[in-house]
């Protein structure tokens, strides 16, 4: 029951609002990973960006797609929960795991079992189409799974649309930038230097450049 919802959802429901209410101009969408297990890593501004990234794929792989998602967010909510769970998709990771439990297990097993991760490598939401720091967390996976593509991924305008806080739907036109896929390695700094130029360099593909933070 609960994968013919997921289905009708982003048939039904993201894919209409992704490609016809936000008007998506999508570049270099044959770069996306067509097979797990693969990472896509997004900057994040809108509630909206999973959704997005996920009716990029073909139905067919939508069993397979996992957007990661912290745990603690929807436990104030069992609806919520339920929801993000069973219809969303979404995989939950606590940020501080307790009792020296690993937060990245969960991915990892993922991984295992040849899903394609949806990550946000910043974290939570930002200011809307401002690309902060991103957290170490993706270099450490990427570094223990160095087989596995991680693709970057840059959107743009999604934070205007849906910007966090204002429960109201804007339509607006958006972007996607794909870009070529890196590899983990033992030098997670250089990992991640690499990983946020790269976004820098998809962001600069808009005709005007998007406001970044510390990342050109």
């Amino acid at each position: 029951m609960a994968r013919l919802l997921r289905f009708a959802f982003y048939l039904l429901v993201a894919r209409p609002i992704a490609l016809l209410v936000l008007g998506l101009n999508v570049r270099h969408r044959q770069r996306l990973p067509d097979q797990g297990p693969a990472i896509v890593a997004a900057n994040h501004n809108s509630h909206l960006d999973t959704l997005v990234l996920v009716s990029l794929f073909p139905l067919a792989l939508l069993p397979r797609l996992r957007p990661v998602a912290a745990a603690d967010y929807f436990t104030r909510n069992p609806l919520l929960a339920w929801f993000s769970l069973n219809v969303i998709g979404i995989l939950p990771i606590r940020r501080e795991a307790k009792g020296g439990a690993d937060p990245l297990k969960p991915c990892e097993e993922a991984l295992e079992r040849g899903e394609i991760l949806i990550l946000f490598p910043e974290g939570s939401r930002g200011e809307p189409e401002v690309m902060g720091r991103f957290k170490r967390g993706i270099a450490v996976l990427a570094a223990r799974r160095p087989a596995v593509p991680v693709t970057p991924v840059f959107l743009h305008g999604l934070g205007k649309a849906l910007p966090k806080g204002d429960p109201v739907l804007v339509p607006f036109f958006c972007d996607v930038f794909v870009g070529e896929a890196l590899h983990g390695a033992d030098d997670q700094t250089a990992f991640l230097a690499e990983l946020e130029s790269r976004m820098a360099a998809l962001a600069g593909e808009l005709p005007v450049p998007a406001q970044s933070e510390g990342l050109s």
